[in-house]
């Protein structure tokens, strides 16, 4: 069997599952925000149970449009976090929380070998940490919060495999606008993605976040790691329960195996309006953007802010443009202070947000009006993403994004480091 399927033959109570097979999974952990959490209540209210199946188990985080942008979605954070106390949930308030993807893992919340179900397309993240992890709508995971359980299935797994040693400024987002620029956004649909090379197995922890994190953008159930001393290391100290760890069989079927040179790819950008539409950093052109965002739960981590603040440090942002930088969590955050890292994005020019989803789905915190672009770590540049439809976005990793806003326009960092 795949890692995949390894993982949900142990949930289902089977000694072995197989593509195309309907199953019931327990879920370990059942996972919904500030714009999910309100529509799986509603559904969960009318279900006439009198509590969640385990409290432990479910974890509810505002962070779309919180700290509230208005009215409306003060009164979906109300719902949520009245639901939550009442049912004694694992709940994060402002203050403490971070974008979701990020402080989830960041609190040893999902183990490797872990089923997670969330209200938000961007779970299949925890899959960096050899768990399977997969979005699915609101009335799922009101279900998944009354009976611990879920319906699916099972997913045929392609593997990917990068062998060599990637370029200098070259990394997880790369690698994985690169697949999705070559398979298409449907290329892996209601499959499981498996990563594995020379180069994966070099990625740290947050590169490998970021993979997982865009499998759904090739249209995949899930992308995955295996656990290896990368993983553990990130483990040690926050693991605060036992895990599994599994590993696909020497001679699982995969649906497809694909191999790259890593040494061949460049930074990569995906081009307005698809992450399937990208190019390499050397043919991109002589393009002006207004803005530059470095954050979400794709690019919001610590090694993000780092890789940013090379390229940012003793240098300005240009005047035509805003510089917008989310950091993923209070710990990024408070970790980013400790290192200096805020104080050379503010004498850059850069604004520093509280960690927040904001512009990256449209909510707020650097909407677009028409006619203007925008170079975004996000994950999505789909039309009006965010904000005005005839706005254009451009996907690319941190050093790219940061040396674009010191220039002004889309460009590589190797013209300023």
């Amino acid at each position: 069997m795949t890692l995949a399927e390894k993982i949900l033959a142990a949930h289902s109570g089977k000694d072995s599952v197989s593509p195309g097979e309907f199953i019931n999974v327990k879920a370990d952990l059942v996972l919904s925000n500030d714009i999910t959490a309100p529509i799986a209540i509603k559904e969960f209210n009318r279900l006439g149970v009198e509590t969640v199946f385990d409290p432990s188990k479910i974890v509810m985080v505002p962070d779309h449009f919180c700290p509230n942008k208005d009215i409306q979605s003060a009164e979906q954070a109300k719902m949520m976090r009245d639901f939550a106390r009442k049912h004694k949930l694992i709940y994060f308030e402002v203050g403490e929380m971070g974008i979701e993807h990020v402080l989830l893992p960041e609190k040893g919340l999902v183990l490797p070998g872990d089923t997670v179900v969330g209200a938000d397309s961007h779970t299949c993240t925890y899959g960096a940490l050899g768990a399977f992890a997969t979005g699915m709508g609101s009335t799922d995971i009101a279900i998944a919060m009354a009976t611990g359980e879920i319906w699916m299935k099972v997913p045929p797994t392609i593997k990917f495999v990068f062998h060599g040693k990637p370029g200098k400024w070259v990394g997880g987002k790369d690698f994985i606008l690169y697949i999705i620029g070559d398979i298409g956004v449907d290329g892996a649909l209601y499959s499981a993605m498996e990563f594995h090379g020379e180069a994966i197995d070099a990625l740290p922890m947050d590169g490998r976040f970021t993979m997982s994190n865009m499998a759904i953008e090739a249209g995949g159930k899930a992308g995955l790691f295996h656990v290896d001393a990368t993983t553990r290391k990130y483990l040690k100290g926050r693991a605060k329960r036992k895990y599994t760890e599994y590993f696909s069989d020497p001679d699982a079927a995969y649906a497809r195996v694909i191999e790259y040179d890593a040494a061949k790819i460049e930074p990569q950008v995906a081009f307005p309006h698809l992450p399937s539409n990208t190019r390499p950093i050397s043919q991109v052109g002589n393009i002006p953007i207004d803005q530059v965002v470095i954050g979400s739960c794709t690019n919001g981590r610590i090694d993000d802010l780092r890789l940013a603040a090379r390229i940012l440090k003793g240098k300005k942002v240009d005047k035509r443009l805003r510089t917008i930088i989310i950091p993923g969590s209070q710990r990024v955050y408070l970790d980013a202070m400790k290192e200096g890292l805020i104080k050379s994005f503010i004498e850059a020019g850069a604004v520093v947000s509280t960690p927040t989803c904001g512009p990256c789905l449209g909510g707020y915190m650097g909407i677009l009006a028409a006619g203007e672009k925008c170079v975004s770590t996000t994950n999505r540049n789909f039309v009006g993403r965010m904000g005005h439809v005839k706005s254009e976005i451009y996907l690319a990793n941190p050093a790219v994004a940061a040396a674009s806003a010191i220039l002004g326009r889309i460009a590589s960092p190797e013209e300023i480091a």
